[in-house]
């Protein structure tokens, strides 16, 4: 079974942990731990989280990573 992977990232907001929550309500897996770093261009924290997913179609790279 293919293993596709994806980085989720957003600012240091609740959003963040509404994406994950999603990604992990449709199957996805936490990759490690998450990750903090703040975007001196704009002057806030961001924070990303890598996670993973066993898929039953040949990985493709025009797939739409996020809708698997």
């Amino acid at each position: 079974m293919p293993l596709i992977y994806r980085m989720i990232t957003e600012d240091d907001t609740s959003q963040f942990c509404h994406r994950v929550s999603e990604a992990l309500s449709k199957g996805w897996q936490l990759q490690g731990s998450p990750t903090m770093a703040f975007d001196a261009a704009r002057g806030v924290m961001r924070c990303g989280q890598a996670v993973t997913k066993q898929i039953d179609t040949p990985y493709h790279p025009d797939m739409k990573l996020g809708q698997q």
